[in-house]
């Protein structure tokens, strides 16, 4: 077996897919929706009484993937520019004398988009299960670490404390959003597109919306309210999505990485051995699953552009946007499965030093909650005049060293109102985690609530 790209490459494509999605999108998984297709729209067509019943049975009996010449479809394919008609040109030759009724009324279109919404569908629910075991995995993480104090970073520098389980409600409930919009986006994507030459159903007179209803029945798909085959908003609302749900993804191993490198050393993904290893340097441990959930997010940004970009087609036959599809389709679906297997390995395993976390708390000497002094001292002296004492304490801090209780203690105006244990109190970032825990409780009933 040969490849050019990572998500078929013997190297790659289990770093960035997985063995499920790309079944999904095989050349075998899709030459069998092309043929669902075309036996689907047989019955439909029989039940309505626009082929004989007889006809019907022989193309659902007779149409069978393994009969198909590969090789030879692959070269009629290259010169038609279509793998339809060469299809087509099989089939009727195993159907013997029904052949002639094979792809009645259908143009290549309908076929190709309805086994490509097909393809959707069966993508989409396997997306699914997947954000709900990440979901899973971020609760636990959540609740486990709700009230593990860390230090909040703005603009890459400490602002104020937070909790690590509040970084990871924040982390889920991207996600419980995703999985509603994924609940509601499959009804406007898995639906039948079966409308014949130019969207009419000219060639089944008044027997074409039977047909398309029927033809949707047989295969378990919506009917369109009208015809969509130059209407592309719900496949590049679909790759949209993904480029959401990878994008979270990013987020989320952007801030993996940062906390992983040997300054923060605040989380690790799960040991393995020899994973992330380098060739030369044998004390890495570089987070590869996290760098390989921000390639896929870029990747998949790229194709969601492309989608939307496709969806500008001219009349009533795209003359090339159609068949960008075919590029950003699959790929997304195949490096965003990869992207959401990634994950589940890196945070359902993640190391999480929380040791370290207080340690990084305490490196700017109580800075970090020189806003809790202010609002503390506040009530006595006022709000400006809390903010200058302390504005001068942290001066002293960072000019002469030493803690900002240290500094706080030695001003008068602060020591009339406060005694060393209160100071020291107010100067431990841990009593300024803010809502933090209960935010961590509020956004797991939230995510219970998701279904």
């Amino acid at each position: 077996m040969s490849a050019s790209t990572v998500v078929d490459s013997i190297l790659f494509r289990d770093a960035f897919g997985t063995a499920k999605m790309r079944a999904l999108f095989s050349d075998t998984a899709l030459i069998q929706r092309y043929i669902d297709a075309e036996v689907a729209l047989a019955k439909a067509e029989a039940r309505v009484g626009v082929i004989p019943a007889d006809a019907a049975e022989t193309i659902a009996r007779e149409s069978k993937l393994e009969r198909i010449d590969l090789d030879h479809m692959r070269h009629e394919t290259d010169i038609v520019g279509y793998p339809i008609l060469p299809l087509v040109h099989q089939l009727v030759g195993m159907c013997g004398e029904a052949g002639r009724y094979v792809h009645w009324g259908a143009t290549t279109q309908d076929i190709m988009d309805t086994a490509v919404a097909l393809q959707v569908r069966d993508a989409l629910d396997s997306i699914d299960g997947d954000i709900r075991e990440l979901r899973a995995i971020l609760a636990a993480l959540a609740l486990k670490h709700r009230d593990t104090p860390m230090a909040g970073r703005t603009h890459l520098q400490q602002a104020l404390p937070v909790t690590f389980g509040y970084k990871v409600a924040i982390w889920l409930a991207m996600f419980d959003r995703h999985q509603q919009r994924l609940a509601e986006l499959r009804p406007r994507v898995a639906l039948v597109e079966f409308a014949g030459a130019a969207g009419t159903l000219a060639s089944l007179g008044d027997k074409g919306l039977q047909v398309q209803a029927a033809m949707a029945e047989e295969l378990g798909l919506g009917v369109p309210a009208t015809t969509w085959h130059v209407a592309r908003d719900g496949f590049a609302e679909a790759v949209n999505l993904l480029a959401l749900v990878t994008g979270s993804l990013g987020k989320i191993a952007l801030d993996i990485m940062i906390m992983a490198s040997t300054e923060f050393a605040e989380v690790y993904e799960p040991f393995v051995k020899g994973r992330g290893a380098s060739s030369t340097m044998p004390q890495k441990r570089n987070p590869i699953s996290s760098e390989l959930m921000l390639a896929a997010s870029k990747a998949v940004r790229q194709h969601a552009g492309l989608m939307v970009d496709a969806m500008v087609q001219d009349f009533e036959r795209a003359t090339g946007p159609w068949h960008a599809e075919w590029i950003a389709i699959p790929e997304s679906f195949v490096l965003t499965s990869g992207a959401l297997h990634q994950a589940k390995f890196a945070l359902g395993g993640l190391i999480v030093d929380e040791a370290r976390m207080r340690h990084n708390l305490g490196i700017s000497k109580g800075l970090i909650v020189a806003e809790a002094v202010m609002m503390a001292m506040a009530p006595y002296t006022g709000r400006q005049q809390a903010h200058d004492i302390v504005y001068d304490a942290c001066r002293t801090v960072n000019e002469q060293g030493g803690t900002l209780a240290e500094a706080l203690a030695a001003l008068p105006t602060v020591t009339e109102h406060f005694d060393r244990a209160a100071i020291d109190r107010m100067t431990d970032p841990a009593n300024y985690l803010g809502l933090s825990p209960q935010m961590v409780d509020v956004a797991l009933q939230h995510s219970r609530d998701v279904r």
